[in-house]
C-alpha cells in the first residue's frame, strides 16, 4: 500500500471514529438532559424542606429523610388514589382495546359503503382539542348523576381515535390470503380477528395499550373536572392536592409533593422499563405502514 493511500486509509478511520465519539457525546447528553428531571424528583422527596429551599440548590442530599414517603402515605388516602386510578385505567383500556380492535377491523379489512368517509371523521377527531368537548361531556356527565362514579372516569375516555388509526394501518399490512385461508378452514369473523389479526399484529397491539395505560394513569384535567371529593379521586389529583392538604403554614412543603410524585409515576417507569422494546417495535412497525 502506498504511502497515499495509507495516508487516506488513516484519515478514513479517523473520521469514522471521530463521528461515532460524536454520536456516543450526542446520546449520552440528551439522555442526561431527560434523565434530569427524574433525578431530581427523586433526590427533592429525600431532602427536608429547608434544604430543598435553599438559595443554592444541593445535587445530593445532606441528610437522608425517607420518612417524607411515610409522611404522605399517612396524610393521603393514597391506597384509595391507586385503586381509584387502576379501576378507571382498566376500564379505559378494556374499552379502548375492545372497541378499538373491531373498529380498526371494518376500516382495514370491511367492504362496505361509506368506508373512507367514516375513516375521515375518526381523522378529524384526531384534529379536535380535546378541550373543545370538555364542557359538553362534563353537562352530559351532570345530567346523569355520575360526578363522582367511575362512569364518568372511563365511559368518555371509551373510544381512541388514535388507537384506531394505528391498528387500522397494521391490519392493513396483513395479506388477505391468510384471512381467506381461515376462511376455507371454518373460522369465523371473530375467530380471524383475535386468531390471526391481533397475533400477527402484536407490536402495535401492545404499543398502543401501553400508550392507553400511561394516558390513563397520567391523567389530570378530566378526572378533576368529575370528581368532587376523595371517594373517585385519581393518582395525579391527590399529588396535586398534596399542596393544598399541607402547604399554607411557615413553610412550603415540596419535599412531600415530590415523594407523592415518585409514588405516583413509579408504575408507569415500570411498565416502560419492562415493555419499551414493544413500545419501539409497534411505533417502528406502524410508521412503515
Amino acid at each position: 500500500m502506498s504511502d497515499s493511500l495509507l495516508v487516506d486509509h488513516k484519515k478514513a478511520v479517523f473520521r469514522r471514529r471521530l463521528l461515532v465519539a460524536l454520536q456516543y457525546t450526542v446520546a449520552i447528553l440528551v439522555t442526561l438532559i431527560i434523565l434530569f428531571p427524574i433525578f431530581w424528583m427523586l433526590i427533592s422527596s429525600v431532602k427536608s424542606s429547608e434544604e430543598l429551599l435553599a438559595p443554592v440548590p444541593t445535587f445530593w442530599p445532606k441528610e437522608w429523610h425517607f420518612e417524607n414517603y411515610l409522611n404522605v402515605l399517612k396524610k393521603a388516602p393514597f391506597g384509595l388514589y391507586y385503586f381509584n386510578t387502576i379501576v378507571s385505567t382498566a376500564g379505559i383500556m378494556a374499552l379502548q382495546l375492545g372497541i378499538g380492535i373491531f373498529a380498526a377491523y371494518g376500516f382495514a379489512k370491511g367492504d362496505f359503503k361509506g368506508k373512507n368517509v367514516l375513516f375521515l371523521v375518526v381523522l378529524g377527531a384526531l384534529m379536535i382539542p380535546i378541550q373543545v368537548t370538555f364542557v359538553p361531556i362534563y353537562v352530559m356527565c351532570a345530567r346523569m348523576q355520575w360526578i363522582n362514579t367511575f362512569w364518568a372516569l372511563i365511559i368518555p375516555n371509551a373510544v381512541s381515535a388514535y388507537f384506531i388509526f394505528m391498528l387500522r394501518q397494521t391490519f392493513m399490512s396483513v395479506d388477505n390470503s391468510y384471512l381467506e385461508a381461515a376462511k376455507v378452514d371454518g373460522m369465523g369473523r371473530i375467530g380471524i380477528i383475535f386468531r390471526i389479526l391481533c397475533p400477527m399484529c402484536k407490536p402495535t397491539l401492545l404499543t398502543v395499550t401501553i400508550i392507553t395505560f400511561i394516558d390513563g394513569w397520567n391523567s389530570y384535567f378530566w378526572p378533576k373536572m368529575v370528581t368532587t371529593n376523595e371517594s373517585r379521586r385519581t393518582i395525579a389529583i391527590g399529588v396535586a392536592m398534596l399542596r393544598n392538604t399541607f402547604a399554607g403554614m411557615q413553610t412550603m412543603n415540596n419535599h412531600e409533593i415530590m415523594a407523592g410524585a415518585v409514588i405516583g409515576v413509579l408504575p408507569i417507569i415500570v411498565v416502560f422499563v419492562v415493555l419499551q422494546k414493544y413500545l419501539l417495535t409497534g411505533f417502528s412497525k406502524a410508521a412503515m405502514k
